[in-house]
């Protein structure tokens, strides 16, 4: 397994620690509950440093990143990002990611899931035909995602830069904790407010910032999260989770995307997913309420009143702001209307559940 610049704090602070995308990652500290709560109310603190970060750079940079992505890269100034997805060629998604723009039509920098880094790397690769420089920046990149309603407050004491007036979906780039070309972003995953911080890990710059980040936040109750929360948190807003709720085989139009997904430009699987919108898609990714008592778990298989299966649990969980058990599923999408009951097959018990609105915190 591979280590981030924080394996040994997690180790340190009693984590427990388990093999994610390759990498040894805290997945609890106190309990995921209590970390939830953590970031909800206060602020936390999570190591997503194997995460993949690939910069594009050169004349052609935004070219490729058009061909290669749904989103229009081309809104996309100095200091903004977007999200989007690199979709393959029979309109599934290889990925989500993040498209950052550093210097207007010049260079960019694409942060992919952990899991994915190869994969993308060599999808995007083979669409490079006008050389645009490439670098795969993932291992010497270090990235903590600071979240909750006083992370900003916590983080602004660390630079001069102005992070208090942050929009979301921006970033600057400086000196943060006393180490120099840190990107500091507002793209949060957990719908709780806060920034990212991206550095490079070279002369102790990891162990800086984290000590910095809990000294000015620590005495305030900012804490250390795993990834356990990152999920129930994530969950709560109704984000997609790559492999749980969107991957190869699902298109961004039935996963709710459509929004990242610009006609306006060519880019691959177009035409698919154009006719697609035109024709209307087959499933739909919908939210999940429990009526009855039960957790649904990925890869559960859903049925209506008369026993017919019309689609399958991605995610689910007892969500803790909401005290109960939601879920995100596919499902037909003329059963798919807001308010219908459905049947999540639980150890072969057909289990009542409301389709509601995303998201649902």
């Amino acid at each position: 397994m591979k280590n981030t610049p924080f394996t040994q704090k997690h180790i340190a602070l009693g984590a427990k620690m388990a093999e994610f995308a390759g990498y040894n990652m805290p997945i609890s500290y106190a309990g995921i509950n209590e970390e939830h709560h953590t970031v909800r109310m206060n602020a936390g603190v999570f190591d997503v440093s194997h995460m993949g970060e690939f910069i594009l750079k050169g004349p052609d940079a935004l070219d490729l990143i058009q061909r290669v992505t749904t989103n229009d890269a081309s809104k996309l100034t100095a200091g903004k990002a977007q999200y989007s997805c690199l979709p393959n060629a029979s309109g599934g998604i290889v990925d989500d990611l993040l498209v950052y723009c550093i210097e207007e039509n010049k260079t960019y920098m694409l942060v992919v899931n952990a899991s994915n880094i190869e994969k993308d790397w060599n999808w995007i690769s083979s669409f490079n035909t006008k050389n645009v420089e490439m670098h795969n920046i993932s291992d010497k990149t270090g990235l903590l995602a600071v979240q909750g309603p006083k992370a900003v407050q916590y983080m602004q004491q660390l630079t001069d830069m102005d992070i208090t007036n942050l929009k979301y979906y921006t970033f600057v780039k400086g000196t943060f904790a006393g180490v120099p070309n840190v990107i500091v972003s507002a793209t949060g995953y957990t719908g709780a407010g806060g920034v990212e911080i991206y550095f490079e890990d070279k002369d102790g710059a990891g162990e800086k910032i984290w000590d910095e980040i809990f000294r000015v936040g620590g005495p305030s109750g900012l804490k250390p999260i795993g990834l356990g929360a990152r999920d129930t948190l994530r969950l709560e807003m109704g984000y997609c989770l790559y492999g749980n709720d969107i991957d190869d085989t699902t298109s961004p139009l039935e996963a709710g995307l459509g929004w990242i997904t610009k006609f306006t430009k060519d880019f691959t699987a177009r035409n698919i997913l154009e006719q697609q919108k035109a024709e209307g898609i087959k499933n739909k990714l919908v939210g999940l309420e429990m009526i009855d008592k039960g957790i649904p778990r990925h890869g559960y298989k859903i049925q209506n009143a008369e026993g017919v299966e019309i689609g399958y649990v991605t995610s689910g969980t007892q969500a803790p702001s909401l005290g109960k058990a939601v879920g995100m599923a596919y499902i037909r999408k003329d059963l798919a209307t807001e308010g219908s009951d459905v049947f999540v097959m639980i150890r072969d018990k057909a289990v009542k559940a409301q389709v509601v609105k995303i998201p649902f915190a």
